[in-house]
């Protein structure tokens, strides 16, 4: 729903004030990117012709890339490090430079909403560090980003504001130390959890179900 996909099942979501269920498809997709979970790309589509699909939005169908439409491209892709991958088809990238491509690609359309499904699922931990670190500097460059995530600590680390859903509804909404309770995820996943404090924020690790 809050992509735009669905209709929520009660209650109105809305971007800038007006409901996202009647914004035209084209002016909702140039303001709310969003990164599907598992996304892939099946044809050997090379890197900057991936990157550039972030652009339709902006352009009619089949008019060439303007000048703005390439900057916004060389942006997201030189943002994301995938500058030296350009001409090298989709199909034969690691899983972490997928990972990265296909985020440039919602970059380049330059949304005022980033929403980001488990952008790290299936990826190993130093990629999921990349990705995360990714989208933690675009949200410190001023763009807005929402991130839906399974793993706590990733979470607590990288978002300063959490929102804790316990069976579709919010159960907790602030930052990380106030949300990652042992009360609060005992409610939401029924666990005993352990929770530290480190350098690089908090450690949530599950002890046992109850």
């Amino acid at each position: 729903a809050l992509a735009g996909l669905l209709l929520p099942q009660s209650g109105t979501v809305l971007l800038d004030g007006q409901p996202l269920s009647a914004l035209p498809p084209a002016d909702r997709a140039r303001r709310l990117a969003y990164l599907p979970q598992g996304a892939e790309c099946h044809w050997p589509l090379s890197v900057a012709a991936l990157v550039a699909l972030g652009r339709l939005p902006h352009r009619a169908l089949w008019a060439a890339l303007s000048p703005v439409d390439t900057a916004a491209i060389d942006a997201a892709m030189a943002f994301t490090d995938v500058r030296h991958l350009a001409d090298r088809p989709v199909t034969r990238l690691s899983g972490g430079e997928r990972a990265r491509v296909l985020l440039a690609r919602a970059l380049a359309v330059d949304p005022a909403i980033l929403l980001a499904d488990e952008p790290v699922a299936g990826l190993d931990p130093g990629h999921q560090l990349d990705v995360m670190a990714l989208l933690a500097a675009r949200a410190q460059a001023g763009g807005a980003v929402l991130v839906v995530l399974h793993d706590l600590t990733l979470a607590a680390r990288f978002c300063r504001r959490l929102v804790l859903l316990q069976a579709g509804r919010i159960l907790a909404d602030g930052p990380p130390e106030a949300v990652l309770t042992p009360a609060n995820l005992r409610a939401a996943y029924g666990i005993d959890a352990h929770i530290s404090h480190t350098d690089e924020g908090l450690l949530v690790v599950p002890g046992k179900r109850l």
